[in-house]
């Protein structure tokens, strides 16, 4: 995140909407219908007072802000240039929390701490290019790779490796470097289905073994669920 003046970095976050959403029609629409854009411009404001210790007025800049926007940062983290807080509610930033250049982050979007302790770094990093969907949760001293992707409602515990995929709770990187284009959720394999179908034919096999006495079908279809099972697990495997 190299350094820039302030009036630079805000001219980039008012432009950023027009290369992230194809929605936007009109620069009126950036005053009335882009919340995270405003949010993060005066996040800008907040975090230049912060740093120059004027920290309580930052945090009642950022306060002030959150009833407007209804999106919470706190002024003390760090956010890079062109990052686009899409749609924006409920989003919550956290004091130690990094986000890189160029980061899209959806509606809902936690990026939270697990820790109490003040003097340690308790909030994600999220490198150049990552994509957060809606209503994820990314908790604790992680750090999300550049162009990882998170789906939406998954929480993520655990560092995803640059260009992957990571989804469900805990989330479980499902895709490694496959597809850099931006997160489709219409892609994403459903892994709780999976895991259910998966356990669904093998109780009705042992059922089937036990009750009509056919050992040589478990065998065979014991084979077939063996390389489901495996195929499921290289799937999830980090």
């Amino acid at each position: 995140m190299s350094k820039c003046s302030l009036y630079q970095v805000i001219k980039e976050d008012l432009a950023t909407p027009w290369k992230n959403d194809p929605a936007i029609t009109s620069r009126l629409e950036l005053f009335t219908n882009y919340p995270g854009v405003w949010a993060l411009i005066n996040y800008r404001v907040a975090h230049r007072l912060h740093n120059r210790n004027w920290k309580i007025l930052a945090r009642m800049l950022m306060g002030i802000s959150q009833i407007f926007t209804n999106i919470d940062i706190h002024p003390g983290c760090k956010i890079g240039k062109r990052v686009f807080i899409d749609h924006g509610f409920g989003v919550v930033i956290g004091e130690t929390a990094i986000i890189e250049d160029e980061v899209l982050i959806y509606q809902g979007v936690t990026l939270g701490g697990v820790s109490l302790d003040r003097d340690v770094k308790r909030h994600p990093t999220i490198k150049k290019g990552a994509v957060i969907g809606g209503g994820a949760k990314v908790l604790g001293n992680i750090e999300i790779g550049e162009n990882a992707r998170v789906g939406a409602n998954s929480v993520v515990v655990k560092s995803v490796p640059a260009e992957c995929t990571a989804v469900g709770i805990p989330a479980r990187v499902i895709n490694k470097g496959k597809d850099k284009a931006q997160l489709s959720h219409n892609k994403i394999p459903d892994i709780n289905k999976q895991l259910f179908i998966y356990l669904s034919k093998r109780l009705s096999v042992l059922e089937d073994a036990l009750l009509n006495h056919h050992e040589n079908a478990l065998v065979e279809k014991d084979h077939e669920l063996e390389k489901m099972y495996k195929d499921f697990i290289e799937t999830m495997d980090n």
